[in-house]
């Protein structure tokens, strides 16, 4: 007799490979990830032909709280604070003020249009009103989308931090409505508290987590991956249990640790990516399975009603509203208010007044399913088309010529560089000793045609040869303008992180 664990395990395994496999065709379809994974968990449930039966809220919370740890410290490991500091004070806004208010022009739509009581329309309001950090990351950094300036890091850093936001005002909304005559005000300290303690929690366990990293000196490298999950998983549990916002906390640890002067840092990247896709798999499948299609027949009208109010209303009326303090070309609000992606984040929201025992739970939890839906097709399909349109689409970077993707153990004391000679290129023509390149600056490989070479003092470099380049980041820029000439000079910042940080935490 087969135990039953091994069906569990063979049913999970063919739900992960078919959305893999369905992802790939999505793809090519402009179609969003989550929409196909959430699908392929519909069809597998009760149902759909997969007939599995899943109606656990709790077992469905549970899998999308740590989904969402593990994919916000994936988010904050890839996140340059180069990128996000220049758009911090708008990214702040955007995941408060913006959240509030998309929660509070929902909740009067709700309350004026389809009848739902000032607190239900305001819970309601509050579950859809962040955008969805796994859904905006996989956009974004897909081929499909890229985006001029600094929009791309300010879109990420709000989608990575507006979720404790939306949790403080969904719990705050749960408590006024399961607790009568309990004050919205006399939430505010736990606000505070859970912000204060989730951020310092996160920056310091961040660190601790980077000086761990460099100071255990493991034999396997693999097991540095399996490290940084334990901190992972460690810094959120531990921020929620001393009172504190685990998400926020696992965003700013993750945010730490990949600016940090850390060892194997461009791995432990790429196994925390492959991570989070496995974890939006789960996520998306357990919510695809835990939702009955059925359910909601009833709520497809006034769902409609409310996605075309969260959409063309109060996301773009928040987003205004929030960056008035800052000057912004009309294209880029207009760009950033069409970003509203919502996805897992809501749908785990929802679960909470599930689980609470609300009245009109179910029917706010379906309303929740449709409107996310709605988004993933009408803003996961659309994003390169409304880019291009408002003159925002930048060109998408280019693969390397070299089909690799080296990693120097990045310390701080360098960095890779990628440039091709143009025409009138100040070293073509000459050999590699003669161009005068800094001290501790080496010329790795060059691409010639079809061919890849590592170079001598003695070789000449030609028009054309693209160079894969180890040089101090203070020389980057140098060694650009002997390549490229004196306009050259690279335009990205230079890599704004103190100089103390460098030395602190290495062997």
């Amino acid at each position: 007799m087969i135990p039953v664990v091994e069906y569990i395990l063979a049913g999970a395994a063919v739900l992960i490979l078919v959305s893999i496999i369905a992802n790939k065709v999505s793809g090519r379809l402009g179609l969003p990830a989550l929409l196909i994974f959430i699908i392929v968990g519909m069809l597998a449930g009760s149902e759909g032909p997969g007939g599995i039966f899943f109606d656990n809220a709790q077992a469905a919370q549970s899998i999308g709280v740590v989904g969402l740890a593990l994919i916000l410290f994936s988010g904050g490991l890839d996140t340059r604070w180069t990128e996000v500091k220049p758009v911090f004070k708008k990214g702040l806004a955007l995941s408060t003020a913006g959240v509030a208010l998309t929660a509070l022009i929902v909740s009067i739509a709700a309350d004026l249009l389809l009848g739902f009581t000032p607190l239900e329309g305001f819970l309601l309001g509050a579950i859809v009103s962040s955008t969805d950090a796994a859904a905006v990351f996989s956009i974004l950094r897909s081929r499909r989308a890229s985006l001029k300036g600094r929009l791309r890091p300010l879109l990420e850093f709000e989608s990575g931090s507006n979720d404790p936001m939306a949790i403080f005002l969904t719990i705050g909304a749960v408590s006024l409505i399961m607790v009568p005559g309990t004050s919205f005000f006399s939430l505010v300290p736990l606000f505070i508290q859970q912000m204060a303690v989730g951020g310092l929690f996160g920056y310091g366990m961040g660190r601790a987590a980077a000086w761990l990293i460099n100071a255990v000196r493991l034999e396997y490298e693999g097991l540095y991956a399996v490290l940084t999950l334990a901190c992972a998983i460690f810094i959120y549990s531990t921020t929620v249990i001393v009172g504190g916002n685990g998400f926020l906390a696992a965003y700013i640890a993750g945010l730490v640790i990949g600016n940090a002067a850390i060892v194997h840092r461009t791995s432990l990247i790429r196994f925390h990516e492959g991570i989070a896709w496995l974890m939006q798999i789960a996520l998306f499948l357990t919510l695809g399975l835990f939702v009955f299609p059925s359910g909601l027949m009833p709520v497809i009208l006034p769902g409609i009603i409310l996605a075309f109010v969260l959409i063309f209303i109060a996301r773009p009326v928040a987003v205004y509203l929030a960056l008035m303090p800052w000057r912004m070309e009309r294209n880029e609000k207009l760009m950033i208010s069409w970003v509203g992606l919502r996805g897992a984040a809501p749908i785990v929201l929802a679960t909470f007044p599930l689980l609470s025992g609300v009245p009109e739970s179910q029917t706010i939890f379906n309303m929740v399913f449709f409107m996310v839906i709605a988004s993933a097709i009408l803003h996961g399909t659309s994003i390169p088309f409304v880019a291009r349109v408002l003159g925002l689409s930048a060109p998408l970077p280019k693969k390397s010529r070299f089909g690799m993707e080296p990693d120097p153990d990045w310390n701080g004391n360098s960095e890779l560089i990628e440039l091709v000679i143009p025409p009138a290129s100040p070293a073509a023509g000459k050999q590699v000793v003669h161009t005068g390149l800094p001290a501790g600056t080496l010329i790795i490989l060059v691409a010639r045609g079809d061919d890849q070479f590592s170079p001598r003092g003695s070789t000449v470099l030609v028009e054309g040869d693209s160079l894969l380049i180890l040089t101090p980041p203070g020389n980057a820029d140098q060694v650009r303008t002997i390549f490229l000439g004196p306009g050259g000079k690279s335009k990205e910042p230079a890599l704004d992180i103190p100089e103390w940080w460098f030395t602190w935490g290495k062997r």
